[in-house]
């Protein structure tokens, strides 16, 4: 309740309530930057931007997800156009023509500790990486991913399949295995 009452204060542009919001919020934001950007001072960056972009767009903010979570997708999609914007033009594959298989199986050895698969993950191709840490880390399903990325359902699923198999292959070359 806390929080809806201190939202309703920020849309009536209350500047206590913003910093209330902002201090709550901004730690836990600076990580989910930190993921995809991998340096403080464009995460810094970012997570100011999206602020103020929460801030100036908190009246669309309806209350049907947690404010957490609505912040969350804006810090990514944030992140992820900084990305865009650093990043060379590359030339699109339309993958909605590939036949997609089915692998749910994240399984890999117990021995392989967390961030021997977090570094893996940083070492994926960028249109890999941002698929399968949002899918592995933040929690977001294919729809969620597909908008955020602005790319169709199953070019969500081929990515996620073809990350994956990049991530088995990277713990395999390290010597961890990873159960299949």
């Amino acid at each position: 309740m806390f929080q809806l009452d201190v939202v309703e204060q920020c849309k009536s542009n209350d500047r206590k309530a913003q910093l209330a919001l902002y201090k709550q919020y901004c730690d836990g934001m600076f990580c989910v930057a930190m993921r995809f950007l991998k340096n403080t001072d464009d995460a810094e960056d970012v997570l100011q931007e999206s602020f103020i972009k929460a801030f100036q767009k908190i009246h669309q903010f309806k209350g049907d997800v947690t404010f957490g979570a609505w912040l969350k997708r804006i810090v990514i999609n944030k992140s992820i156009d900084f990305l865009k914007t650093k990043r060379q033009k590359i030339i699109q594959l339309d993958e909605s023509y590939m036949h997609l298989e089915v692998d749910d199986d994240w399984t890999i050895e117990e021995h392989i500790s967390l961030e021997e698969v977090k570094d893996a993950i940083d070492q994926l191709s960028e249109r890999y990486r941002y698929v399968v840490m949002m899918f592995l880390v933040e929690g977001f399903d294919h729809d969620e991913i597909s908008q955020v990325l602005n790319i169709t359902g199953s070019a969500c699923r081929t990515r996620l399949l073809r990350g994956k198999a990049q991530l088995k292959e990277l713990l395999k070359e390290k010597g961890y295995g990873t159960g299949s």
